[in-house]
């Protein structure tokens, strides 16, 4: 979790539900909309927002819990870049090893 995590949260149960686009434009929010949306997703996977028509986002039960105080958020999965956008992984048969030219 980071501040912007928060932030978002707040955002969410303060409104009802929201938008990445919407947070983008309120002054709490210096943050480009994709970066917003990407925190949006990251929650998502860790349990704690849940979108329901396109990119509306609102709380989940869990999401509620941590706000008051009541989860650990250590406790959520991790939302690592590759979980969460699947683009992003790389296949089994890709090695990471350097590749030497000439």
């Amino acid at each position: 979790m980071i501040l912007l995590d928060e932030r978002i949260l707040e955002q969410i149960d303060e409104h009802g539900w929201s938008t990445p686009k919407m947070m983008a434009r309120h002054r709490t929010f210096p943050e480009y909309t994709g970066v917003i949306s990407d925190r949006c997703k990251r929650l998502h996977y860790a349990g704690l927002v849940e979108p329901f028509h396109g990119e509306m986002y609102d709380l989940t039960v869990e999401g509620r819990m941590y706000l008051k105080g009541d989860l650990d958020a250590r406790h959520q999965p991790i939302p690592t870049a590759a979980a969460v956008h699947k683009r992003w992984s790389f296949p089994p048969t890709w090695h990471t090893r350097p590749i030497r030219f000439g």
